[in-house]
Formats: structure tokens, sequence, C-alpha cells
């Protein structure tokens, strides 16, 4: 159900109760509309029992009975059938509440799962990236460090291109010779 389903669920249960309040105020009013009938009867009965002494004091409290049986019992028993029926409406408004709350709560665990395993999938990859970049740019650092070295050693020492080929180089002959046989001589500096 979606999050338009509910909100008019929940209108529909806010229009149930607001019917439920209203008719319970028009029962309370005819119920204190009785209770005026029934206190204004009651004020009459002192009037009616000197009118009646003649042998009608004997009918008067079953036509008293008689009619506040008749008045409270028909609103008391629509008021009740109205409270069981307007109870059975909220009860089953509200499981159904239930078990839409239920099913948003089932989806919202599983779309913060799936938020997180997507984070925890792209933090993944960006570590491996890094780990990846280290490793290869390390090897390159290392490579170009040797170069460096050798470019250094060749801008300090005195050589030249012969014969646009070939590498020579001002020699200092009176050094110490280098290698297993002596053959080479360190280079003079510029």
């Amino acid at each position: 159900m979606d999050e338009q389903q509910l909100t008019a669920l929940i209108g529909k249960s806010a229009a149930l109760m607001e019917q439920f309040d209203r008719r319970c105020g028009d029962i309370d009013g005819r119920l204190q509309a009785l209770a005026a009938e029934l206190e204004r009867v009651t004020r009459q009965v002192p009037a009616i029992v000197r009118q009646s002494a003649d042998g009608s004091l004997a009918s008067l409290p079953a036509l008293v009975m008689d009619k506040m049986g008749s008045g409270l019992e028909r609103p008391v028993h629509d008021y009740q059938q109205r409270v069981r029926t307007a109870g059975t409406e909220i009860e089953g408004a509200a499981l159904r509440l239930s078990g839409q709350i239920g099913r948003l709560e089932r989806l919202h665990r599983l779309l913060l799962w799936k938020t997180v395993g997507a984070v925890a999938a792209s933090l993944a990859l960006l570590l491996a990236g890094g780990a990846w970049l280290s490793m290869h740019y390390a090897s390159v650092i290392r490579d170009n460090q040797l170069s460096a070295e050798l470019l250094r050693a060749y801008n300090g020492a005195d050589v030249t291109l012969c014969d646009h080929s070939r590498l020579c180089a001002n020699v200092d002959t009176a050094g110490r010779r280098y290698g297993e046989r002596g053959q080479y001589v360190p280079v003079a500096p510029r």
C-alpha cells in the first residue's frame, strides 16, 4: 500500500471518528432532552397526585414507569447499537491500518539494507581502486627513480653524441678502474 492509500485510510478513519462523535453528541442531546422531559414530568407528579387523590394514585407509578421506559428504552437501545457498529468499524480500520504499518516497516527495512549494501559495495570498489592505483603509481615512481638517478649521473658527466649514434665521454684516466677486468673508467665531471 502506498502513502496515498495510507493517507486515504487515515482520512476515512478520521471521518469515521467524526461521525461517531457527532452521533454520540446527537444521542447525548436526546438523552438531555429526555432527562429534561423526565424532570418536567417529575415536577408535575405532585400536582397530578393532588388532583388525582380519588383513586388515580394507584395508577400513577405505573404511568410514570411506562413513560420512563418508553422514553429511554428506544434511545438507549439505538445508542448501544450505534456504539457497537462504530466499534466494529473502528476495529476493522485499526487492523487494516496496522497491516499497512507492518508492510511499510518491512519496506523500510528492505530499503535500508539495500542502501547499506550499495554503500558497502561502493566503499569496497573505492578501496580496491585506491589500492590498485597506489600499487600502480608506486611501481611507476620506482621506475622513474632509477631513470632519474641515471639522468642525474648523465647530467653530471662530460658526455656527448659522436657520429650521431654513439656516446662519447671525457674519461678520467687517472681515476680508479671498475668492473671484473677493470674495463670501466669514471667519466670526468663537466
